[in-house]
């Protein structure tokens, strides 16, 4: 079976939630600040300019954030698009009361998204050279609130997003089998799985993993592996004719530094919680002009 599930790529949602909920957090409609400085009711324009080099996302979200402020917005570029230095992602023009109470949440937004992108495309450039097609997914190690935004964020980056939630695709872990045997836990699995969902099982050893593929696994999950041990597993399932047929997966530990040494291990996909939980934010810039407002579209 293929590694692409209804895990795979996924319709974007629209972050009307999450835009009010950080406009709610920052309190934006009492910046004292910002009242006191300006004039009621000043026109204004503002770029968003990138400041370092890397793959833009949450820009919907941003949007999303602008609009939830009152702001008119227009993305210069699309998500998944490599920006740099100086470049203009996106212009604002509204209340300039308005701008200074979204600036904050539109930038968080920018820089968090952003930076998991970034994260995610350089995992995917050391998997190259990899025995066959090596792919980088996400885990479900994300941020309360904003796993939708990281997920896209991945996939921005060249990556897939894996399980949104626990009710999103079978994947018995090693925690379950301290409950019941492997055989047991697989056989009760397949019982309840619909036709074409892929039942994964995490497993730890060469004898694991056969017996697994033997007892019904679509797909197999090498976790906290050394790329030695790794390839170990990986060459009992082909010397008894299993490999063929079942997906092969590779957890813990792994960053995007560290992926290269997994790329001889002849696993399918690689996944990284480091992705979402570790990438370090891509800086963007907020420019306030005041001016007359044009006709953007809201």
């Amino acid at each position: 079976m293929g590694p692409r599930s209804r895990t795979s790529r996924r319709p974007r949602p629209s972050y009307v939630a999450l835009a009010r909920t950080a406009l709610a957090e920052d309190r934006s409609s009492h910046d004292r600040t910002t009242r006191a400085v300006l004039r009621p009711r000043v026109r204004a324009r503002a770029l968003v300019l990138a400041q370092a080099t890397g793959v833009l996302s949450g820009g919907t979200a941003a949007r999303a954030v602008a609009r939830a402020a009152g702001l008119k917005v227009r993305l210069d570029v699309r998500d998944g698009t490599v920006v740099r230095p100086g470049l203009v992602v996106m212009t604002l023009e509204g209340d300039g009361h308005r701008i200074f109470a979204a600036e904050r949440s539109i930038l968080n937004v920018l820089m968090h998204a952003s930076g998991i992108a970034t994260a995610t495309a350089r995992a995917v450039r050391g998997t190259r050279g990899s025995r066959g097609r090596l792919e980088v997914w996400a885990t479900r190690k994300t941020l309360p609130g904003l796993r939708d935004l990281e997920k896209a964020a991945v996939e921005d980056g060249g990556g897939f997003p894996h399980r949104r939630d626990l009710s999103d695709g079978w994947l018995i872990k090693t925690n379950h089998l301290s409950f019941v045997p492997l055989e047991t836990a697989i056989a009760r699995v397949r019982r309840r799985a619909r036709r074409g969902e892929r039942v994964e099982v995490e497993v730890r050893t060469p004898d694991e993993a056969v017996r697994a593929a033997r007892a019904g696994a679509d797909a197999l999950l090498i976790d906290n592996a050394s790329p030695t041990r790794a390839r170990q597993i990986v060459r009992a399932l082909e010397r008894v004719g299993l490999r063929a047929g079942h997906w092969v997966e590779l957890s813990g530990g792994i960053t995007p530094e560290t992926v290269g040494r997994f790329r001889r291990v002849g696993a399918d996909a690689v996944s990284l919680g480091s992705l979402t939980h570790s990438a370090a934010a891509l800086p963007f810039h907020l420019r306030l002009e005041p001016v007359r407002l044009s006709r953007l579209r809201p």
